[in-house]
């Protein structure tokens, strides 16, 4: 039985796996964070690329800011 426990303790392969678990984790939570940040600036832009468009005269092409 005293061996069997000292087995246990030197088995580090379960730790491997949690710290795949957690690099992967932490990576998903990157790539939330960027996909939010970019779904903000990408309205935004969207915003300001629309207000543009819409004064600008099709058949001159000259800007007329009202």
């Amino acid at each position: 039985m005293l061996n069997l426990i000292k087995t246990f303790a030197k088995d580090e392969a379960g730790a491997v796996s949690i710290d795949w678990v957690v690099l992967t984790a932490a990576i998903v939570a990157m790539g939330v964070a960027a996909g939010s940040t970019i779904r903000s600036t990408s309205s935004t832009v969207a915003g300001n690329v629309n207000s543009y468009a819409s004064n600008v005269d099709v058949a001159s092409g000259a800007y007329s800011a009202e």
